[in-house]
């Protein structure tokens, strides 16, 4: 069926990728019967505007590069870019432990390396973890400003932030850039593209110094 819908869509895909993709929507949907994980379960739907949307980013993240997915939730964007880029090495922080549970057994039943913890990201940047990462990343979590201060004490001083977010970003990024500065980053790069009728902004931002022992605050305001 997921290979049917890729193909449709004229999307590339080996056969090992797409065998992982058919399992993890087979897993999400049962999943999802027990507890909301997604509103989104038609199969056309779920290849469009999860998987295509995850692996849209993927050339922004290094080759071998280890990846923390701040708000995992279902998965969202670390299982479909670990899905086509086995290099990667994904951790994945959701605050809710029943989506750690769902994680934890997409993992094991695809049979991929990752990790799935039960934790906030600003409890995460206090701990080992505190600027340990080549990248961060987190798709409709919050907004910039915000967002930033969850990532970027979790990357280390030359890896970069990869921020799923939406057509209109940059009134969000013109109220983030004070934020951003003060953490250590900088915008490199904003790519919008149209994914099959969605409109999908891909920020990227760099970290080129680090972030002070001060950030994340505990309550972000």
């Amino acid at each position: 069926m997921i290979k049917e819908i890729f193909a449709q869509e004229n999307i590339t895909m080996g056969e090992r990728e797409t065998a992982l993709f058919e399992t993890y929507y087979q897993n999400l949907i049962s999943w999802n019967e027990k507890f909301n994980l997604t509103a989104i379960t038609d199969p056309r739907e779920v290849v469009i505007k999860h998987f295509a949307d995850c692996i849209a980013a993927e050339s922004w993240f290094p080759c071998g590069a280890s990846v923390v997915d701040v708000g995992s939730g279902a998965g969202f964007p670390a299982i479909p870019l670990k899905i086509v880029r086995d290099d990667l090495d994904i951790t994945m922080l959701d605050a809710l432990n029943k989506r750690v549970n769902f994680l934890l057994d997409t993992l094991a039943v695809l049979d991929i390396k990752g990790k799935a913890l039960h934790m906030r990201a600003e409890d995460a940047a206090y701990g080992p973890m505190r600027e340990s990462f080549d990248v961060a990343t987190a798709r409709a979590v919050t907004n910039t400003k915000q967002l930033v201060q969850y990532l970027l004490p979790l990357v280390k001083t030359g890896g970069r932030a990869v921020l799923y977010k939406g057509p209109d970003v940059q009134e969000e990024l013109k109220e983030a850039e004070g934020a951003i500065k003060t953490l250590g980053g900088m915008i490199s790069r904003v790519d919008t593209m149209d994914l099959f009728g969605m409109k999908r902004s891909i920020v990227v931002i760099d970290k080129i110094f680090t972030t002070p022992t001060a950030y994340p605050r505990k309550k972000i305001k």
